[in-house]
């Protein structure tokens, strides 16, 4: 199959990527950095996350955020409803976009959302009617598409079953994640084609943790099954809680070099972006997970002059 030409990025940084952060962080740095990204050519921008500060308390300033943002014609900013009330409270906040999330693995979902994968659905149907009733589009996500960190290998028909179950439902589209990072691309192929048999592939979107390196590799991979919806986490930020080492998504700047220089179009300024990617690092305390941003802010202080003119 030939590859798409043109790819969308949802960069899931805001959201995704900040909320494991142990200090919390000011609303002022969370608004900043959709708008940079929206600066920089990113058109849809995941950007909290409606749950209870109870369980994620980085999240606690969802609809400050949301009141707070500037919205940029044509970008969406999607935002996470587990439930109904999260869903009420997101609607009153402005949202125009939202997703839900279960998982693959009954263990995982179990220590993620104290619930079997069946109850987790059950969950999900009044939330979809009533997004249905207002007209808003719902993201259906399943988490540990490639791997469970208390059950290990997770069989393609499993994922296919809870993917199937969610677009059945009525989710617009479906997040493929691999919230470990533990995926490798024949892997990540045999589950897409799994799921594929179930859900039209148009219709899914892949989600890559780069813990072992592999985020890159299983985007090209999923770019040959036809994928072009995919993911990713500007400087690279993110993790899981539930999974011990896993690191964060997939650097949005890494996914556009390699887009770049595949010839595929993303509409989005890769220095830009870089110039985010070490903006959010440098709030944080620490150098940007991105390789691509190493070296392209490696390759400037090389070409600054010695004398600093």
């Amino acid at each position: 199959m030939s590859l798409p030409t043109t790819v969308t990025l949802l960069d899931v940084g805001p959201r995704d990527g900040l909320q494991n952060e142990k200090q919390i962080i000011a609303t002022d740095i969370k608004v900043d950095l959709i708008a940079r990204l929206g600066a920089a050519g990113l058109r849809h921008i995941e950007a909290t996350s409606f749950v209870s500060p109870k369980w994620v308390p980085q999240m606690a300033d969802a609809a400050e955020v949301m009141a707070r943002i500037v919205r940029l014609p044509g970008v969406s900013y999607p935002v996470l409803t587990p439930n109904l009330k999260g869903f009420e409270a997101a609607m009153a906040a402005g949202a125009t976009s939202v997703a839900v999330f279960a998982a693959a693995s009954e263990t995982f979902s179990q220590k993620n959302i104290n619930c079997a994968i069946a109850e987790s659905l059950q969950r999900f149907e009044p939330v979809m009617a009533a997004a249905r009733a207002a007209g808003v589009p719902v993201r259906g996500y399943v988490s540990c598409v490639l791997g469970c960190p208390y059950e290990g290998e997770i069989a393609p028909q499993a994922v296919a079953d809870v993917s199937a179950a969610l677009f059945d439902m009525g989710c617009d589209d479906i997040g493929l994640g691999d919230t470990i990072g533990t995926g490798t691309p024949g892997k990540a192929q045999a589950m897409i084609a799994a799921v594929a048999r179930r859900v039209p592939v148009d219709r899914l979107v892949g989600h890559y943790h780069d813990t072992y390196g592999q985020a890159l590799a299983n985007i090209y991979a999923s770019l040959e099954m036809g994928l072009s919806h995919f993911d990713t986490s500007v400087g690279g930020l993110g993790g899981c809680p539930y999974a011990k080492g896993a690191t964060g998504n997939v650097a949005t700047e890494d996914v556009v070099y390699l887009l770049d220089g595949l010839g595929i179009a993303t509409g989005i300024d890769l220095e830009a972006l870089v110039d985010t990617a070490a903006w959010i690092s440098e709030q944080l305390g620490r150098p940007p997970a991105s390789r691509v941003a190493r070296a392209l802010l490696a390759k400037r202080g090389a070409c600054a002059p010695a004398n600093g003119e």
